[in-house]
């Protein structure tokens, strides 16, 4: 069982990540125009707080994860007026056959191991003239996690990761800081990364 597995059933009590939730969907709102017959994929879905927010908008949401705990919990709050598809893999490993009018994901980035292999193979998984919005934490020195298990990256800087992403084919890669995460030690910043394909 994976951390994400046990800790599926309390995630959605915090404040902190459901109010970043919202302010995340909100930043993509602003930044891409989604529409009724639009179907994206969010990427890291967990128990769907952004992937409901943003359901509200566009004809279909289908939730990849690879932690059953998290997917579990995510069906538990599936309704017939607003739901997401649940899709349990490694899409590295496993790359999905099916395309996207765009790509959303809040805080998974980090746990990416192989940024260059994740941009490549979402690449081929977005619409021609589809989007990706991806938002995570600004470079920051290892404190944001108490336990850093599964945390490849303290954040990121945002030029290094625009190259990334430019090089894997998207293009108009920009990063803005969105919200800021108040920890009793310090302030951690969070932005959107978007691009088009």
């Amino acid at each position: 069982m994976s951390t994400f597995d046990t800790r599926a059933q309390n995630w959605d009590s915090g404040d902190i990540r459901v109010n970043g939730a919202k302010k995340i969907a909100q930043a993509i709102e602003k930044k891409i125009m989604l529409t009724p017959e639009m179907e994206v994929i969010d990427f890291g879905v967990g128990t769907g707080l952004l992937g409901f927010e943003i359901a509200k908008k566009v004809k279909q949401v289908y939730g990849i994860d690879t932690s059953e705990g998290m997917l579990a919990k995510l069906k538990e709050k599936n309704s017939e007026e607003l739901h997401i598809i649940p899709l349990q893999q490694d899409i590295i490993k496993e790359p999905l056959e099916q395309t996207f009018d765009g790509l959303v994901s809040s805080m998974t980035l980090h746990h990416v191991e192989d940024l260059e292999a994740f941009f490549q193979t979402i690449y081929k998984n977005i619409k021609e003239g589809g989007f990706i919005a991806i938002a995570d934490l600004e470079e920051e020195d290892g404190t944001f996690h108490s336990d850093n298990e599964g945390v490849h990256h303290f954040g990121f800087e945002a030029q290094k990761l625009r190259e990334i992403v430019q090089r894997s084919g998207f293009k108009n890669a920009q990063i803005e800081n969105i919200n800021t995460i108040s920890k009793p030690h310090r302030e951690f910043g969070v932005f959107l990364l978007s691009a088009q394909k």
